[in-house]
């Protein structure tokens, strides 16, 4: 695998992203441990997937529920019109809405996926209708309010997707 600047990966660097996306404060001690290599290498090559891109940030991943109850809603959105500026002014006016944590773009029989994180089934009703008055190029939105989530997984199998381009 290559990108624009020919950062080839190998098997180890695919190690690499892997452990950094369980555990994102590793040291580099620990991580060069994990992934077979010694220090000074492991951090060359961790810089070296930064500046490729391949790594574009660290953070937290927060448990919302210790902070207090939350309503996660999906919504399948179908636009009236298909041009590409329909599609570029829509995402454009959705961008910015904070409760609106994902956009996918889909195939099959609507346009897009959207991922709401409300305080309440009334909250993402007046997020919708919100968006609905702003004339965005809506023509029909369906809803799915999540009732349990049994699991969410934060990490990509890398190792799992692409250990065979990498041999």
């Amino acid at each position: 695998m290559t990108t624009s600047g020919d950062t080839k990966l190998d098997r180890i660097d695919l190690r690499i992203l892997s452990q950094l996306q369980k555990k994102g404060r590793i040291t580099n001690v620990e991580l060069a441990d994990a992934v077979g290599l010694s220090p000074s290498p492991c951090l060359i090559r961790v810089k070296r997937l930064e500046k490729a891109g391949y790594i574009v940030g660290y953070g937290a991943h927060i448990q919302l529920q210790k902070l207090g109850d939350v309503q996660i809603v999906f919504a399948e959105v179908t636009l009236a019109d298909h041009r590409r500026e329909d599609f570029a002014k829509f995402e454009a006016a959705i961008r910015p809405v904070d409760e609106i944590v994902e956009c996918h773009l889909a195939s099959g029989g609507y346009d897009y996926l959207l991922k709401f994180v409300t305080r309440s089934v009334n909250h993402y009703q007046s997020v919708i209708e919100g968006l609905l008055e702003r004339d965005i190029g809506i023509e029909k939105y369906f809803s799915y309010v999540i009732i349990k989530t049994p699991f969410v997984k934060s990490e990509y199998p890398l190792e799992t997707l692409f250990s065979q381009q990498h041999q």
